[in-house]
């Protein structure tokens, strides 16, 4: 059997690092490249260990570092590295683990060649939805989502394509509440980094934990939703789920609810993109129902947790509003992690950015782009 051959972007990260593992324990996978903003030293760590030839870094002085310390092989940098390391590497499928906008470029390249892509990089599809899925549409490459909660619906809605459309009726996203569940506002006003940072079921870097506490993870996943499954904002629901063992639902139109259970652990959507569409073996814990006990369930309040409603509102929007929504966030919270606001000015950051721009219609992304940059200015001049 020929492996097929992956290329990881953002393989330093937590989703990166677990795709390795993954990867280091299938003879049907080849690593043939890698890349990382600016962790370099890892990144060329990495490299050697796997034998790849080529890697990417963002940025510049770190692929500077990287040549220096690997004479033996090739280090590619910024836009042009990114659009290089895609075509050059030769992949059969591209695994996109960055964190935040940033991973648009990636998705970019990948859907343009006409090469599958397994989607960890969800502000892809939030910022760009329309244009990423008329891409991959265009050039008849796969969105694979590698997301617990996407992952779980493209597989129970896979099963249901044949029955024509008018089957599914309703999504349902689950959310297990973060750290800071059951708690008002005014006690969300005092909480520290350290609190935020401290998730009850998984464990993940600074960005996507902070948007797990404010439920704007849910909020962006809600946008990505309705891009991979063609599902109106209205068919989607966002439901408090603590135990994190069913992680989606698909309602029928003839009243029966598939759903997807299973203990966290990010392996296994990450194998089932990478594996698709056949499964492998995987040395994850199993679910026993006995021992689980009971599921619980609630809805979101949105009265304290205010940036799911946001995000539901710009997705509404359309156009450049959940590209503003997803640019004012990533400052927003990145003023958080640097202890200059409060965790609950985060949500009113966005909605002041949201207010003060405009929604304009997404035909090109360099619209996308320019939409980007003016709503972190914006961000970024309510934070002064």
């Amino acid at each position: 059997m020929v492996a097929r051959r992956i290329l990881i972007f953002g393989s330093t990260g937590s989703i990166g690092l677990q795709a390795l593992d993954v990867c280091d324990r299938s003879d049907e996978l080849e690593v043939v490249g890698l890349s990382a903003g600016t962790a370099w030293e890892p990144l060329v760590e990495q490299a050697r260990a796997l034998g790849v030839p080529r890697i990417a870094l963002a940025d510049a002085a770190a692929a500077a570092e990287a040549s220096r310390a690997w004479p033996d092989g090739e280090v590619l940098s910024g836009p042009d590295g990114v659009a290089a390391l895609v075509a050059e590497s030769g992949p059969d499928l591209v695994l996109n683990a960055i964190v935040g906008s940033a991973g648009l470029l990636p998705t970019i390249a990948t859907l343009g060649e006409g090469i599958d892509l397994a989607l960890a990089n969800k502000e892809s599809l939030v910022a760009g939805g329309e244009l990423v899925m008329a891409l991959a549409e265009a050039t008849g490459a796969q969105i694979l989502p590698v997301d617990s909660e996407h992952a779980a619906l493209h597989q129970l809605i896979a099963a249901e394509r044949a029955a024509g459309p008018g089957t599914i009726e309703r999504l349902t996203i689950t959310a297990s509440g973060g750290p800071f569940r059951g708690m008002t506002g005014e006690q969300l006003a005092s909480v520290s980094v350290a609190d935020a940072l401290k998730h009850p079921t998984w464990e993940m870097g600074g960005k996507i934990t902070i948007d797990s506490a404010t439920l704007m993870n849910k909020g962006l996943e809600l946008i990505e939703a309705h891009h991979l499954f063609g599902v109106r904002y209205e068919q989607i629901d966002v439901v408090v789920h603590p135990q994190s063992i069913i992680h989606g639902c698909v309602a029928l139109c003839d009243g029966a609810v598939l759903a997807h259970l299973g203990l966290p652990d990010m392996r296994v959507p990450i194998a089932y993109a990478l594996h698709h569409p056949n499964r492998t073996d995987l040395p994850v814990a199993r679910l026993d129902l006995i021992a689980a006990g009971s599921l619980t369930f609630e809805p979101v309040d949105l009265e304290a947790f205010p940036c799911l409603r946001l995000a539901r509102e710009a997705g509404l929007a359309g156009g450049t509003a959940p590209c503003i929504l997803n640019a004012a966030n990533e400052i927003a919270v990145h003023a958080f992690l640097s202890g200059r606001i409060a965790f609950t000015r985060i949500a009113e950051v966005i909605e002041a950015t949201l207010e003060s721009l405009d929604s304009r219609p997404l035909s090109e992304f360099e619209i996308l782009f320019a939409a980007d940059r003016t709503a972190r200015e914006t961000a970024r001049g309510f934070l002064a």
